[in-house]
């Protein structure tokens, strides 16, 4: 997992409220578990015109040109903007894989749905939670100002608006010592592998008939 630290990205707002993940990425592109590849397919029902099936050239699509992410201005964004309830429905680890495969390393909305919010943590995609207000300012000045970028400090947990103006987010200490260290599940788990390597010796020896 790609550890994160700080970030100064471009920023795209996506206006909607209750954006599930069948939205995110729908339901026919599931079947890999690479974890890649999902990028061109992220949005793909409001992304293009036409209907996505896994194994379709992307592109030769036609594009929505009233869709955010297909306006040159957002082209590269890093900071998604979003509304309430973002990452709704399935519990599918396809959504956050497909926002980090299009280059999202940080979503930014005044509420998430649970499992997505957990979802995000393991797959080195960092949500943040701010007050209805503040997400309100930075879509108007998202929306305002062509090349809008924000900055994001995990450690001091701040994001950080061009004219200096400062929010501050929470996270847990665990979540956070995992993000800035890269560490998913099995990172973590891999911390202990020299322990874990003599307590499987240690248990071949003791109990040899379990290993026949």
């Amino acid at each position: 997992m790609k550890a994160f630290t700080t970030l100064k990205g471009l920023a795209c707002p996506l206006d909607r409220a209750n954006v599930d993940t069948d939205a995110i990425i729908p339901k026919q592109f599931l079947k890999s578990i690479k974890r890649s590849g999902f990028g061109p397919n992220l949005f793909d029902e409001w992304r293009y015109l036409d209907h996505g099936e896994p194994g379709m050239d992307n592109s030769k699509r036609p594009l929505n040109p009233d869709f955010v992410l297909n306006q040159p201005r957002y082209q590269g964004a890093q900071v998604l903007l979003a509304r309430e309830n973002f990452g709704c429905g399935s519990s599918r680890e396809h959504a956050p894989w497909a926002l980090d495969d299009q280059g999202f390393r940080v979503v930014i909305a005044p509420s998430f749905a649970d499992i997505f919010f957990n979802n995000c943590y393991k797959n080195g995609l960092l949500p943040i939670v701010l007050a209805a207000e503040a997400v309100d300012l930075l879509f108007r000045e998202c929306e305002a100002a062509v090349g809008y970028q924000l900055t994001v400090d995990l450690v001091a947990q701040t994001v950080t608006t061009p004219a200096g103006q400062t929010f501050s987010f929470d996270i847990t200490e665990h979540r956070k010592h995992c993000l800035l260290g890269g560490l998913d599940e099995i990172g973590l788990t891999l911390r202990h592998a020299d322990e874990i390597k003599a307590f499987e010796a240690r248990r071949r020896q003791q109990q040899p008939w379990l290993f026949a």
